[in-house]
């Protein structure tokens, strides 16, 4: 590897840096996706995501360094991403709205709320941060251990989060029921399960996600304080995420991967002594989002949809 790096003319500082890179900015996008995978999963599109991360990252900004825990900041974090995600569980599974625009109304709400909170808070010199760890013995191995091991306690977070969601929805009667409502409502309800209750806990379990994505954003160096603005639509590209990743925690995870890397590329290019534009660069991330999604569409022309049959449909029990 080293020997490769050399004939590239790249040095090892400037590589290590970009993997550094993009496994927080995987970490960043894997947990905005995984709740949202949660909540479509029972039926529920939720476009609101970029207000949710907002909420989260404002609150748990403020939540970390009023207390001096980064770790109360990540609770905070997640409790208001909760919280932003409980009006559309109202409009859209209680009261039977269209989820697109109840979605599209939490983002334009998510971001104005986020900013009037967090408006005695930008450029705050204030910092309350996640320190890296080193998992004994790995974090000792070239390459990989100083980068994949030794990271910020949120991304092994990420990573249980992901094995978790994983067995929950594959493996208990829990997500046998959230699978259920999703794929047909009225089904799951002659069954004996209450739809409104599991889509609703969903829902708030997604916004949660999506909090402590935002929450991360301002607790870890990646950014570290808030700022108008700081989520630049990240939450649509984590919304992409779950279509790319047909709804799996695991295939979630490998195109955060990869969008992570993108993103990375951002911040990272310059010490590889690329002389590439700053503003094409900035768009190379949502030019894959859009290029995912056309790929994707032309696919499921030819072969029958991943996604859950009742998505973005809303269910009525006097109407079954």
């Amino acid at each position: 590897m080293i020997g490769l790096l050399a004939a590239l003319d790249i040095s090892e500082a400037a590589f290590l840096g970009l993997v550094v890179a993009t496994i927080q900015f995987a970490t960043l996008l894997y947990l905005a996706a995984l709740g949202e995978a949660i909540a479509e999963r029972s039926g529920v599109l939720n476009l609101g995501v970029e207000g949710m991360m907002a909420v989260g990252a404002v609150c748990g900004y403020i939540g970390a360094v009023s207390t001096g825990s980064p770790w109360l900041g990540l609770v905070i974090g997640a409790l208001a991403g909760a919280g932003a995600a409980g009006v559309h569980a109202v409009v859209a599974v209680g009261l039977g709205a269209d989820q697109v625009v109840s979605g599209l109304a939490l983002t334009i709400l998510g971001l104005g709320l986020a900013n009037f909170i967090g408006d005695g808070y930008t450029d705050d010199p204030r910092r309350s941060q996640f320190t890296d760890i080193d998992l004994p013995l790995l974090s000792d191995i070239p390459w990989i251990g100083e980068t994949v091991f030794s990271t910020t306690p949120v991304t092994y977070l990420a990573v249980a989060l992901g094995v978790g969601t994983w067995f929950v929805l594959n493996r208990t009667a829990l997500g046998l029921g959230v699978r259920a409502v999703g794929e047909s409502a009225s089904t799951a309800d002659a069954a004996g399960h209450s739809v409104a209750v599991i889509r609703a806990m969903a829902v708030l379990v997604g916004g949660a996600f999506a909090g402590l994505s935002g929450a991360y954003l301002t607790t870890t160096a990646i950014v570290g304080a808030w700022s108008e603005g700081l989520i630049a639509g990240r939450g649509w590209i984590a919304v992409a995420l779950v279509i790319f990743g047909a709804w799996r925690a695991g295939r979630v995870a490998t195109g955060a991967v990869i969008f992570g890397f993108t993103l990375a590329l951002q911040t990272r290019l310059q010490p590889f002594g690329v002389d590439f534009s700053p503003i094409l660069l900035s768009m190379l991330p949502y030019i894959l989002t859009v290029i995912v999604l056309i790929v994707i569409s032309i696919r499921a022309r030819h072969q029958p949809s991943p996604a859950p049959a009742g998505l973005g449909i809303a269910y009525r029990r006097e109407e079954r």
